[in-house]
């Protein structure tokens, strides 16, 4: 009997142990939902000048000195925005990258390579649009936060956003420790006491990928009085862009949901 416990107890550790093996080697594919290249829908297509990788870029162009820079979720064809964002910003140059590995760049995504591509792609605008609006999704909030941490961006806004990936790692699996083992955290909080730019937050309704008191932390860290929050009713995390208040708020309109 104690034999067959044995066996059991060693099996059932070999197994965890396995498990483990698989969430640390596989891990970025839990992060990373690259979508493949699609139609531009007008846009036209530049190549950032990065090292390692080729990242493309759907740009509007316009000659203004306002632009707007969207980093977009985990699974998100960044491509798909563009007819709203291009009626919905008429005055401003447009710029939509895809992460390594998405929509037709090459290369594999990781923390550090968003986040430097990211950078140079706020340097490459900026230096024909010094106004400019950062926007980021989910994922892409991180990316946005980083960003405004680093870079005078004149305006933030923070779609479904969270605090720390490696927060909703440790929920969606408690009895593994993968927040010791994670190699993208996306920490977002460690950046938001450098943010100066007044900022938006938006978040869902039914949030059914980022539980809201992550976002409800993440605001808490912004200094007083520098970012609004509102929470439109009867969407999704995947369905906020359906909210008839989702473009208003992302040109700046007084927000009409919660706060």
């Amino acid at each position: 009997m104690w034999r067959l416990l044995e066996v059991v107890a060693a099996s059932a550790v070999i197994v965890y142990l396995i498990l483990c093996a698989l969430l640390f080697f596989f891990q970025r594919s839990f992060i990373y939902f690259p979508p493949p290249a699609s139609d531009n829908y007008g846009a036209t297509m530049i190549t950032l000048p990065v090292t390692g990788a080729r990242v493309l870029v759907s740009t509007w162009p316009k000659e203004s000195r306002r632009a707007l820079v969207y980093f977009g979720g985990n699974a998100e064809d960044v491509s798909v925005n563009m007819p709203a964002f291009s009626a919905g910003f008429p005055d401003r140059a447009i710029y939509l990258i895809h992460y390594r590995g998405y929509g037709g760049s090459s290369g594999k995504p990781s923390e550090k390579a968003l986040f430097a591509d990211a950078l140079v792609l706020f340097d490459e605008v900026y230096a024909t649009h010094p106004d400019i609006d950062v926007v980021g999704r989910s994922l892409g909030g991180s990316v946005a936060v980083y960003v405004a941490s680093r870079r005078p961006t004149a305006r933030l806004v923070l779609v479904t956003p969270f605090d720390s990936l490696r927060d909703l790692a440790g929920r969606q699996f408690p009895y593994v420790p993968v927040r010791w083992f994670m190699l993208d955290t996306f920490e977002t909080r460690k950046f938001v006491p450098q943010v100066t730019a007044p900022t938006v937050i938006i978040a869902a309704e039914h949030d059914e990928i980022v539980p809201r008191e992550s976002t409800e932390l993440l605001r808490s860290r912004f200094k007083s009085g520098l970012a609004s929050f509102t929470v439109l009713p009867g969407v999704g995390h995947n369905t906020i862009s359906n909210s008839s208040d989702y473009m208003p708020l992302l040109r700046g309109a007084p927000p009409n949901g919660q706060h």
